[in-house]
């Protein structure tokens, strides 16, 4: 049985605008239930452990998707939820891959975290793959390879766009944009419409652009997995 290893952000402060971020409901439920109804193990861990916060706004009817609607009726997936392991507690060679849903609270903890950053580089020594969705391609901000490169230089690499960031007028909150961060780490980023499903695969990571994204994202790490 493969195991995978979600990631999710303790994150829950929108900057300064005293409103709540998270992650993003969409992008953590369509990928755990397309894995786990492939029979594929889901342990989900965070740097605080226990209870991630979730976006309020990714509760709005607007977003709401068959996946949201199936975990707001799950109770067995709303307790694993809030009982997330403590990062520094999992170790990279129990897994078979890693998952990072996004949501804005990756890019203030995640980005940042040096349990986060060492465990992205072992999984990446380990050729195992790394999925990352919407903001939380911010990870990789600070990880490198074994020579000290940044780890998406001369990759293939997507996330969430500046034009998107834009549309939900978070430009000046944030701590820094995915799509100029990849490219000042040497990515090669390219994206869809916005709000369009996209991703891209680039040897062990595959990135998808925004929420519509994160189902692609799980089906080809899926197939990476065999």
């Amino acid at each position: 049985m493969k195991k995978v290893l979600f990631i999710l952000t303790s994150h829950g402060q929108l900057g300064n605008t005293g409103e709540k971020t998270g992650f993003w409901i969409e992008e953590f439920a369509s990928p755990y239930y397309l894995l786990k109804d492939k029979g594929v193990e889901v342990v989900l861990a965070s740097p605080k452990g226990g209870q991630p916060p979730i976006d309020p706004k990714s509760e709005l009817p607007d977003f709401m998707t068959p996946a949201t609607e199936r975990f707001k009726r799950d109770q067995e997936t709303q307790e694993i939820l809030s009982k997330t392991l403590k990062l520094d507690s999992v170790n990279q060679q129990d897994f078979d891959a890693v998952f990072y849903p996004g949501g804005h609270g990756p890019l203030w903890d995640l980005a940042e975290d040096k349990n986060s950053i060492s465990l992205i580089e072992s999984f990446y020594k380990h050729n195992k793959p790394i999925a990352a969705v919407c903001h939380a391609p911010g990870i990789f901000k600070n990880t490198k390879d074994e020579n000290g490169t940044p780890l998406v230089k001369g990759k293939n690499v997507t996330g969430f766009s500046n034009s998107e960031e834009e549309a939900v007028q978070l430009t000046d909150v944030v701590p820094f944009l995915v799509e100029n961060m990849l490219q000042q780490n040497g990515g090669i980023y390219s994206k869809g419409e916005d709000w369009a499903p996209y991703f891209v695969i680039d040897g062990l990571l595959i990135t998808g652009q925004n929420p519509a994204s994160s189902e692609l994202v799980a089906e080809n790490l899926l197939k990476k997995l065999g």
